[in-house]
């Protein structure tokens, strides 16, 4: 017996949906979105902040080679309105590239470049992420002109201040690693942020390849953090030519927000996670830093440690310098098409909420690789501090 159209209709619809939600329980944590590698578009740049009302909002980019990243990017806003549990699109953002968000009293901001190396800018939104400001010129969120290299990176309140890592990106060389220079950009927080005029630079530190017996390939995606005496440091990811090392570099900022500088005989510092873009921040309650990276599990050790993103864990330190690793928090045992990498966070109460840009499993085949991420996914580490009394 044939079925009425109608009826039929609504069977595939049934199965479309069952075969989403089946697929998507597999995902770990709450898919956000996602993008099969089929169209050569790939997540990137995930990024989330907590609105004053607590209102969730995450964003990420598009890159692969279909976009027109080096042209003019592409970003996404979505919005949860029930702490992560389902996610609205509000809102596309084109010319928005590695950017992160923040909130400043009401107001949400979306920092970081236009394009793939290009002008370094900040958006403003005052009604949640919906629509935003355009940065046409230096009064309206064009901070620097030229080619800059950042990622979702913290921005950092402290003496009344808003200070941001970022990389300069024009050298004599394209070289991935060796063209970026490190620095730091700050201003007044109570100043109109869309304005340049408002920022203040610091020196570039420039890549120089006799650091770490010459085995040194590139430093970026910086943290700004206030070290236990007050002083803002610029703690970078670095990529090594030796397999399976994790080290960050730890760059000394003025109190002026001028200078930046760097000492290798003591700067650089064995962390877990330190060739792969990590976030950290300071938590009062426990007087302890904190952060989510990947860390190489066994068996891994003679791979390039920037390609191995299979293993997220979390970990803490009361001096920037000596970290604790304290739990697993995702892992998959194939390092080639499986990554949870990139994660953006916040502290929300007791908790530590976080997005990641996922590369996993699909009906499709899965992610491209490990690295050209299918989802962006959203995850709750409930009782963060309790972790303190646990180490792997």
């Amino acid at each position: 017996m044939l079925l009425p159209k109608n009826i039929l209709t609504g069977i595939l619809i049934l199965i479309c949906i069952y075969r989403l939600d089946s697929q998507e329980s597999k995902v770990p944590g709450i898919v956000i979105n996602y993008i099969p590698a089929s169209t050569k578009v790939y997540i990137g740049s995930p990024s989330i902040c907590i609105l004053p009302d607590g209102t969730y909002l995450a964003s990420h980019d598009h890159f692969g080679p279909v976009t027109i990243e080096h042209e003019r990017a592409l970003t996404t806003v979505f919005s949860s309105t029930d702490r992560g549990k389902s996610w609205n699109r509000i809102s596309e953002i084109n010319g928005q590239f590695w950017s992160n968000l923040f909130v400043i009293r009401d107001t949400v901001y979306i920092m970081g470049t236009w394009k793939h190396h290009g002008n370094f800018i900040i958006r403003r939104s005052t009604d949640g992420g919906i629509t935003w400001s355009d940065p046409a010129d230096s009064s309206s969120g064009l901070l620097l002109k030229g080619e800059y290299h950042t990622a979702p990176v913290p921005v950092l309140i402290h003496n009344g201040r808003i200070w941001r890592a970022l990389e300069y990106a024009k050298s004599h060389t394209t070289e991935w690693g060796k063209r970026y220079s490190a620095m730091v950009i700050s201003a007044p927080v109570n100043s109109d942020l869309l304005k340049a005029s408002c920022w203040t630079s610091t020196n570039y530190l420039r890549f120089d390849s006799t650091y770490l017996s010459s085995n040194f390939r590139g430093w970026l995606e910086g943290n700004t953090v206030a070290d236990p005496s007050g002083n803002v440091v610029d703690i970078l990811r670095v990529a090594t030519s030796e397999k399976g090392r994790d080290l960050a570099a730890i760059v000394r900022i003025s109190r002026d927000g001028k200078t930046a500088s760097f000492n290798p005989s003591e700067g650089f510092i064995e962390f877990t996670g330190g060739a792969r873009k990590f976030t950290i921040r300071f938590d009062e309650r426990s007087s302890r830093y904190w952060t989510i990276g990947n860390m190489i599990a066994e068996g891994h050790e003679d791979m390039d440690a920037g390609s191995v993103r299979n293993t997220l864990v979390i970990q803490s330190s009361k001096d920037l310098v000596n970290w604790t690793v304290h739990d697993i928090l995702l892992h998959h045992p194939d390092v080639r098409k499986h990554g949870s990498q990139y994660v953006d966070w916040q502290f929300d109460g007791k908790d530590i909420i976080f997005v990641s840009r996922t590369a996993y499993d699909d009906e499709f085949g899965g992610a491209n690789n490990y690295h050209d991420a299918n989802y962006l996914t959203f995850h709750r580490i409930k009782n963060f501090r309790k972790l303190v009394r646990k180490t792997i």
